[in-house]
């Protein structure tokens, strides 16, 4: 792997730090201890990722946490003070969760690769947002669970993560019975890349977004969006759709001068999407 990119302090600025090394883009939830997806901070990583799709420095994007957990998920406060409301918090319920999905589908939508970089807790919309990105590193003493059961709630939007990060049954497990699950574990259901010590996280997490953002930005963004797609298709019609893609692909400037670097021994020149 290439070299740990260069670390830079990170200063306080609301509920999401921002924080850029080279074309690694770290942002940081900043709410402890719960890390809530309040929609204040929705709003904000929304925000951040509708900048980040097109900006040309940016190849990967790194979604952190600051305390001891990595995300409770939605606001149960700010919602359930919107019972009082005419609907009983209808309106505001869809926007809250509406918001929520918006944001897991943007993050699967956006051309750069999204890495989790969890130490702690991961629970319900905050599950959600691990299963979402493209890859997941955590802590061995990371958790994670969707324990909407618990309190007479199925976590049905967190599911849709869930299930298409996880194996089916061990999605279902978690599901059904809200039971939190070690690192260990969530390796096992598929739910995470892989698992370091605590103090090596933030080294590995940035050890593998500099391998990432040393590829070419075009195959990248083709190879994302392409995963995703025919990850929904059956397999006739994924093979039919991955053959045009590829055939792009191999049509693109950067494949063209990948290949000829390859064959002539020399390092490609990647140009900027």
């Amino acid at each position: 792997m290439a070299d740990v990119v260069s670390f830079k302090k990170e200063e306080p600025n609301g509920l999401l730090l921002r924080e850029q090394s080279g074309s690694v883009l770290r942002l940081t939830l900043n709410n402890p201890p719960a890390n809530v997806l309040s929609i204040a901070m929705m709003e904000a990583l929304h925000a951040e990722f509708d900048a980040v799709a097109t900006a040309k420095d940016i190849r990967v994007v790194v979604l952190a946490a600051t305390g001891k957990l990595f995300s409770a998920g939605h606001d149960l406060k700010e919602m359930t003070a919107h019972r009082e409301d005419d609907d009983r918090g209808r309106a505001f319920f869809e926007r809250t969760i509406r918001l929520c999905g918006d944001l897991m589908l943007k993050i699967t939508r956006l051309p750069q690769a999204v890495i989790a970089e969890i130490d702690g807790l991961a629970t319900a919309a905050g599950c959600q947002l691990v299963a979402s990105c493209d890859l997941a590193i955590c802590t061995d003493s990371s958790t994670f669970c969707t324990p909407g059961v618990n309190i007479g709630l199925f976590c049905s939007t967190p599911m849709v993560a869930l299930t298409r990060a996880a194996h089916r049954k061990q999605a279902m497990e978690m599901l059904l019975t809200g039971e939190t699950i070690d690192a260990s574990t969530a390796k096992d259901f598929g739910l995470v890349n892989r698992i370091v010590p605590q103090q090596y996280l933030r080294q590995v997490v940035d050890k593998y977004a500099a391998v990432i953002a040393s590829k070419s930005p075009q195959a990248l963004k083709i190879g994302k969006e392409a995963f995703y797609r025919q990850a929904e298709m059956d397999l006739p019609e994924a093979y039919d759709y991955a053959v045009g893609v590829m055939v792009e692909n191999m049509l693109a400037r950067d494949a063209e001068d990948g290949i000829g670097a390859f064959l002539g021994k020399r390092m490609p020149e990647w140009k900027e999407d």
